[in-house]
């Protein structure tokens, strides 16, 4: 029996990963986490759509934004197999919206360690006395 792929779904695990610039068992761990889809062939290989790799390297980058790989799947949950380029700013977008919030509350928390409260106060609502 042999399984009839997609003509798009051309890259094996070792293709991503070279174009991702990640580990193969990195392709693995974001295909389990639902961040990327493979289908199998008839020998049970995997095979990715070319739009693997630039999902890869938006994880990467949303990952260094602090997101969780659960986070980035549910962020590519909604994008179709080959996402257009207003999908693709869309995506962006809501990038651009978790870092300015991430970034926000380090700034808080910096003024809160700068303000010369005690360490172990910092975050409570009330200071013990």
């Amino acid at each position: 029996m042999t399984v009839k792929l997609a003509s798009s779904m051309t890259l094996t695990v070792g293709d991503v990963a070279v174009r991702s610039r990640v580990a193969p068992s990195a392709v693995r761990f974001y295909e389990s986490h639902g961040v990327i889809t493979a289908v199998r062939t008839a020998g049970n290989q995997r095979r990715f759509e070319e739009s693997a790799v630039c999902r890869i390297e938006i994880a990467r980058v949303a990952q260094r934004v602090g997101m969780t790989v659960r986070e980035i799947a549910a962020l590519f949950g909604g994008l179709t197999a080959n996402p257009t380029p207003e999908e693709w700013g869309q995506v962006a977008h809501r990038l651009v919206s978790e870092a300015e919030e991430r970034l926000a509350d380090l700034r808080t928390h910096l003024a809160a360690l700068e303000s010369g409260t005690r360490l172990c106060d910092i975050g409570r609502a009330e200071p013990v006395r």
